[in-house]
């Protein structure tokens, strides 16, 4: 009998509400700067809304603005530094090793990525930074001293899905506008739709969500309040997500079960589809 091949599957998170409850600028951030979040989001929300402006540039404005405005140097080490003030939802800590181990014993190799809208700066300050195979999200540009100046990165709600089709040809670099428009048979991309989980808390990862599930993949809605639970139900009505669970990445709770019966399928589905293959394989030397 011939070896089970070892195949990789992508899990694709979004961070803030997902990860971590709340927005990532209101662990550290927001207090350096002596704003209450309320009112630095209601800011940026009134920048976008006069200027007819996206909401991700703003916020990022706003950010270079206000740190000027309070004498407070943005580098890059400081945003590391507000990134291990995060929080995290219960379970996430352990997570990575634990699905990763569960994997191993289906012969799938699992790779982490984030798709977020917030900091990549922050995020790699997190101690999960380092389960990441790639942190696709907004970044800074940085001067001389390697202090932030401009927006050098800006992930929206609908930018988002650019970086499921890298993950799907295996590219890494945001800036790379070639590899990613030049055709790839879809049995030589290194990661199948087929073979990924999208895990977002709501409707700016709606498209990201319906590219992986119109695809073949799976997606699901997490939540952790009584809103975001409602969201999540509305998803999973409208058909835009497999799965809807709670933000409890604990062993044994329902978002353990749901990853660990997706990755069964993923590896039941290949096998198969190995089987299959095999046998048109056979028929045709006959």
């Amino acid at each position: 009998m011939t070896a089970r091949k070892n195949i990789d599957v992508a899990l694709v998170y979004d961070f803030d509400g997902t990860l971590s409850p709340g927005n990532m600028q209101e662990f550290g951030f927001v207090q350096a700067i002596g704003k209450d979040p309320e009112a630095f989001w209601a800011k940026t929300n009134e920048l976008a809304r006069k200027n007819d402006a996206d909401e991700i540039l703003c916020y990022m404005f706003l950010m270079l603005e206000e740190a000027r405005a309070n004498n407070i140097s943005l580098r890059r080490e400081s945003f590391g530094k507000f990134g291990s003030k995060i929080k995290l939802f219960k379970g996430v800590e352990a997570w990575f090793d634990m699905i990763n181990e569960y994997g191993k014993t289906l012969g799938l190799n699992i790779k982490h990525y984030i798709n977020s809208s917030g900091l990549r700066e922050m995020i790699e300050g997190t101690s999960i930074a380092k389960h990441f195979e790639n942190i696709y999200a907004c970044s800074f540009l940085y001067n001389v001293d390697d202090v932030a100046y401009w927006p050098g990165v800006a992930v929206n709600y609908t930018t988002k899905t650019q970086f499921l089709f890298k993950i799907n040809k295996g590219i890494k670099e945001v800036s790379d506008n070639t590899k990613i428009n030049k055709y790839l048979a879809k049995e030589d991309r290194p990661m199948p739709f087929e073979r990924m989980i999208y895990f977002g808390d709501g409707d700016t990862d709606i498209p990201s969500m319906k590219v992986v599930k119109e695809h073949g993949g799976h997606a699901v809605a997490v939540f952790g309040n009584r809103q975001k639970k409602a969201t999540a139900m509305r998803l999973i009505k409208e058909g835009r997500v497999n799965f809807a669970c709670p933000a409890d990445y604990s062993e044994g709770k329902d978002m353990h079960g749901v990853v660990k019966t997706i990755l069964q399928k993923i590896r039941a589905d290949y096998d198969f589809q190995q089987l299959l293959d095999n046998h048109k394989e056979k028929a045709g030397r006959e």
